[in-house]
C-alpha cells in the first residue's frame, strides 16, 4: 500500500479542497449530533453546485449524469468531503440503486428514474429484510404473483431505513416459491405511494425514528418495474450490495467525534490518567479504522474485489463507535447519563450516540456474521 497520491490523485485532491474552500456551506450538522439532514433547505443549493460538476454520482458514468470516476478518485474524494464535514446528498439513490439501474435497467427505467435521483426528487429505501430474514436474506417470504399485466405483493419488511420519507424501494420478494431459495427471488421497483402499502414506525432506544416495518396487501406492481430477469433478483441484489460504500467516511467520523470530545475536556481541566489512557487508546483505534478503509480501496483500486477485508472494516468500525461512546461516557461520570440539550454535558450527545452505537453491530450485517466471514473466507476456518 503506497500512501504517497500519484501526481494525477494529488491535482484531484486539490481541486476538491479548492472547490471546497470556495463553495461549502456551513457544517449541515454538528459533530456528534443526531443527523437531520433532509430538511435544511441548504441542502438544495449544495445539490446544485454538486450536480454542475457531475460529482452528486461521481462513479456514474458521464452520459448518465456522473462524472465517470474511479475507484480512487471517489475515495479521495469522500474522505475529503468527510474531513470538511459536507454532505453526500445523494443517498441509496447514488450509492446503491442508480447504478444498479445502469447495470440491469431497461432504457425506461434508466431514463425514468436515474435524472430523477441527481435532481433530488425522489428519495429511495431498500426492502430486503424480512422478521424472520435478516442475516439469512435469502430465506425470505414476501411473495409477488403474477396477475396480468401485474404483480401482486404481500408480506411485510423490517428495519427499513427512510421508507417513511422515501418516495420509491427496491426490493426483493419471493416469485417461485418451490425454487432453491437463492433462485426463484425477483427484484422490484416499488412507488411507496401505491395503494396496499402501510408504514409504521419504530422508534430506537436513542428515541429516534429511522427504522420502519412495511407491510404489503395486495400490492399491484406493473411488470416494468421488475429489474433484470424474473426469478434472477438475488443475483442482482448483490449487485446492489456491491455498491456500499467504503468506509472512509465512518473512520474519518470517529476521529472527528474523538476530537469533539477532546477538546471539551481540555477546556475543563483534562483527565485523570486512566481518562486520558482511555482516549489514547481509542484515538489509535480510529486511526487503525481509516488503514483498514485504505486496505478496501487499495484492493479495488487493483481490480480486487474485497470480500472478508470489507468485513473486517464494518466489524471493526461499529465496534469502535460503540467503545467511544462508552469512552464518552465515563469522562462525564454521572451527568454522562443525561440527555437535555439545554442542561446535559455536550447537550446530552454523548447517552445519545451510546444508545445509538447499540443497533451498529446489528445493522448492514450483525458482527457475529461478520466474524463468520472473516473467519471462514479470511482464515479459512471450517464452518461450525
Amino acid at each position: 500500500m503506497d500512501f504517497r497520491d500519484t501526481p494525477q490523485e494529488a491535482a484531484w485532491r486539490d481541486e476538491i479542497r479548492t472547490f471546497l474552500e470556495r463553495e461549502k456551506p456551513e457544517p449541515i450538522d454538528d459533530v456528534g449530533a443526531p443527523m437531520q439532514r433532509g430538511k435544511d433547505p441548504r441542502l438544495d443549493a449544495w445539490r446544485k453546485k454538486l450536480a454542475e460538476k457531475g460529482w452528486i454520482a461521481p462513479a456514474w458514468p458521464k452520459e448518465y449524469g456522473g462524472a465517470g470516476l474511479g475507484v480512487m478518485e471517489q475515495f479521495i474524494m469522500n474522505e475529503e468531503f468527510a474531513e470538511s464535514r459536507v454532505p453526500n446528498v445523494g443517498g441509496m439513490g447514488t450509492s446503491m440503486i442508480g447504478p444498479t439501474i445502469i447495470i440491469h435497467g431497461s432504457e425506461e427505467q434508466k431514463k425514468e428514474h436515474l435524472g430523477a435521483i441527481l435532481r433530488g426528487e425522489v428519495q429511495w429505501c431498500q426492502g430486503y429484510s424480512e422478521p424472520g430474514s435478516g442475516s439469512d436474506l435469502a430465506s425470505l417470504q414476501t411473495r409477488a404473483v403474477k396477475d396480468g399485466d401485474d404483480w401482486v405483493i404481500n408480506g411485510q419488511k423490517i428495519w427499513t431505513s427512510g421508507a417513511h420519507t422515501a418516495d420509491w424501494m427496491f426490493m426483493l420478494a419471493r416469485t417461485e416459491p418451490d425454487a432453491p431459495k437463492h433462485r426463484g427471488i425477483t427484484y422490484f421497483l416499488i412507488d411507496m405511494k401505491s395503494p396496499g402499502i402501510t408504514v409504521q414506525p419504530l422508534v430506537n432506544m436513542g428515541n429516534m425514528h429511522n427504522f420502519n416495518e412495511v407491510f404489503f396487501e395486495d400490492v399491484r406492481v406493473p411488470n416494468e418495474n421488475v429489474l433484470g430477469e424474473v426469478n434472477r433478483g438475488w443475483y442482482i441484489g448483490t449487485t446492489t450490495l456491491d455498491f456500499e460504500r467504503s468506509s472512509i467516511g465512518n473512520a474519518v467520523g470517529q476521529r472527528q467525534l474523538l476530537e469533539y470530545y477532546m477538546r471539551y475536556v481540555k477546556e475543563r481541566g483534562g483527565l485523570d490518567a486512566a481518562g486520558r489512557s482511555a482516549f489514547a487508546d481509542r484515538w489509535i483505534e480510529a486511526s487503525a479504522a481509516r488503514m483498514l478503509s485504505y486496505r478496501v480501496v487499495t484492493l479495488q483500486a487493483n481490480g480486487m474485489v474485497p470480500n472478508y477485508e470489507a468485513s473486517i472494516a464494518k466489524l471493526f468500525n461499529s465496534e469502535l463507535g460503540q467503545r467511544i461512546a462508552r469512552t464518552a461516557m465515563g469522562m462525564l461520570g454521572l451527568s454522562g447519563q443525561l440527555t437535555d440539550d439545554k442542561t446535559a454535558p455536550l447537550k446530552g450527545r454523548a447517552p445519545a450516540s451510546y444508545l445509538q452505537t447499540v443497533a451498529s453491530t446489528i445493522a448492514g450485517g450483525t458482527s457475529e456474521i461478520q466474524r463468520n466471514i472473516i473467519a471462514t473466507r479470511g482464515l479459512g476456518l471450517p464452518r461450525g
